[in-house]
C-alpha cells in the first residue's frame, strides 16, 4: 500500500514570489523573514521524499463561477496548465504545466464516491494560485505529478466544517488503500482570518488576530472538538469575509488524522497571518 509521507497545511499568499524577488530596496519590511520561514517550511516536504502530491485548493472564480461552481471536484487529466492572466499581471506568477497522476486520480475519485462524497471531475482543469502558490513555496521544481482537488469555500451555500473534516478523513482512507509502494504527500492551502475587498482588508495584521491565534492552536494540537464547537459559517464571517478558506485547513488536519503537528510556524503580515503546519503520519517520515 502507499505511504502517506507528509501532510502540509498552509496559506497561499499570491504576493510571496513578487515580494521576495523584487529588488531589495523595493521589498516589504517582512520579505527577508518571510523567505526564511518559507525555506524552512519547504524542508518539511523535501525530507518526506514524496513521489506524488495530492494538492487541495479552491478556484478563485477563475474557471468556475456562479453558473457552475462544484462543491468538490477532482482533476483527472494527464497534465494541468496553471496560472491565469490576472495572476501573472497582478502577482507576477509564472505559467506552469504540472504533470497529473491519472491512476491515483481515478482511484481517488472512485474511493471518495464509495465513501459518500459525490465529486465532480474534470479532464480539462486549469489550476490557479491556491495550488500554484504552495508549489512555489514547497516544491518550486514542480517536478512531481499532482492530483488536484478543489473545494467550494466561496460560493454559498457552503459545506459545513464537519464535512471538510470528514472529507479529509476519507481522503486519508483512500491514500492508505492505494495499491502502490509510492510515497504520497498531501499539500493543501486555505486561509486564517481574511478580508477581501472589505473595510478590514488592509490593516496592520489580519482582521481577527484572536481567531488566528486560536485557529493555529487548534490545528497544531489536532483539537477537532474545539474547532467543530467554535467554528461556524457565522463565526468565520465575523472574522473576515474570506475566512471560510479555513475549512481547507480543517480538511488537511483530517487527512493527517488530528494529533500534534510536527512543525508549526506563522508570520504576521500587514493584512493577514500566514500559517505553516506539517504532520508526519506514522511511518511516513523518511
Amino acid at each position: 500500500m502507499a505511504t502517506l509521507a507528509a501532510v502540509l497545511a498552509t496559506t497561499h499568499h499570491p504576493f510571496y514570489l513578487k515580494a521576495t524577488t523584487a529588488p531589495e530596496a523595493e521589498q516589504i519590511p517582512q520579505a527577508a523573514e518571510w523567505k526564511r520561514k518559507v525555506l524552512a517550511y519547504r524542508e518539511t516536504l523535501t525530507r518526506a521524499k514524496p513521489d506524488i502530491l495530492v494538492m487541495i485548493g479552491a478556484d478563485h472564480f477563475h474557471q468556475f463561477f456562479l453558473d457552475n461552481y462544484p462543491t468538490f471536484l477532482i482533476g483527472k487529466a494527464p497534465r494541468y496548465d496553471a496560472t491565469f492572466y490576472n495572476e501573472e499581471r497582478e502577482f507576477g506568477l509564472p505559467k506552469y504545466v504540472l504533470e497529473g497522476h491519472e491512476d491515483l486520480s481515478r482511484f481517488m475519485h472512485q474511493g471518495l464516491l464509495d465513501r459518500g462524497f459525490d465529486f465532480s471531475f474534470s479532464h480539462e482543469l486549469k489550476i490557479d494560485h491556491s495550488i500554484i502558490c504552495p508549489i512555489i513555496t514547497t516544491r518550486p521544481e514542480a517536478d512531481l505529478p499532482v492530483v488536484p482537488i478543489y473545494t467550494n469555500i466561496f460560493a454559498p451555500p457552503l459545506p459545513s466544517p464537519k464535512r471538510f473534516w470528514d472529507l479529509g478523513r476519507a481522503i486519508r482512507e483512500v491514500i492508505d488503500a492505494y495499491p502502490s509502494d509510492q510515497r504520497i504527500a498531501a499539500v493543501g492551502s486555505g486561509h486564517l482570518s481574511l478580508e477581501l475587498g472589505g473595510p478590514r482588508q488592509f490593516g496592520e495584521h489580519g482582521p481577527d488576530p484572536e481567531f488566528d491565534r486560536q485557529a493555529i492552536e487548534w490545528l497544531s494540537t489536532g483539537n477537532i472538538e474545539a474547532i467543530l464547537e467554535n467554528v461556524t459559517h457565522e463565526s468565520m464571517s465575523k472574522a473576515g469575509n474570506a475566512t471560510h478558506g479555513f475549512m481547507d485547513l480543517i480538511l488537511m488536519m483530517g487527512i493527517a488524522g488530528g494529533g500534534t503537528a510536527a512543525y508549526v510556524d506563522s508570520l504576521d503580515l500587514y493584512h493577514t497571518r500566514e500559517a505553516y503546519l506539517t504532520w508526519y503520519p506514522e511511518g511516513g517520515h523518511a
